[in-house]
């Protein structure tokens, strides 16, 4: 098996997942927009809750079928992380929308705002690992 497979399998379940939310909810699958929508007691929230709670489960169903789970490896200290996740918090609140929002469905929808968007986050990802990289 080639180390690609899993993540082209993940990738077309992520790809999925936004098309059947899309298609039989009328929503889109921005991650942020449903944590967001969390907050306010509604008709869509127990939709909302449920898409996120299966996301959760993904990798406890991926330790079940592989019978171990996922590799990961976290060289950051939990202050760095901290401060990235509140970062990462401010600027999807900021760009109206996460990652998942823009560069899976907004891309999809063929969304200039979405694309500029991701250009955006892709160039600031970009300047952050070269940056980190110059740095001692």
């Amino acid at each position: 098996m080639t180390p690609y497979w899993p993540s082209l399998a993940g990738g077309a379940l992520i790809g999925l997942s936004a098309a059947l939310l899309m298609l039989l909810n009328g929503r889109v699958a921005g991650i942020s927009g449903l944590v967001a929508g969390l907050g306010r007691l509604g008709g869509r929230w127990a939709a909302d809750l449920a898409f996120l709670i299966g996301l959760l489960l993904g990798a406890p169903l991926f330790a079940w079928l592989a019978g171990r789970w996922p590799e990961m490896r976290i060289e950051a200290g939990l202050p760095v992380l901290a401060v990235a996740g509140l970062l990462v918090g401010f600027g999807t609140r900021l760009g109206s929308g996460c990652t998942s929002g823009h560069g899976v469905c907004g891309l999809a929808r063929l969304s200039p705002r979405s694309l500029v968007a991701v250009l955006v986050f892709m160039g600031t990802a970009m300047l952050t690992v070269a940056a980190g990289r110059l740095l001692p």
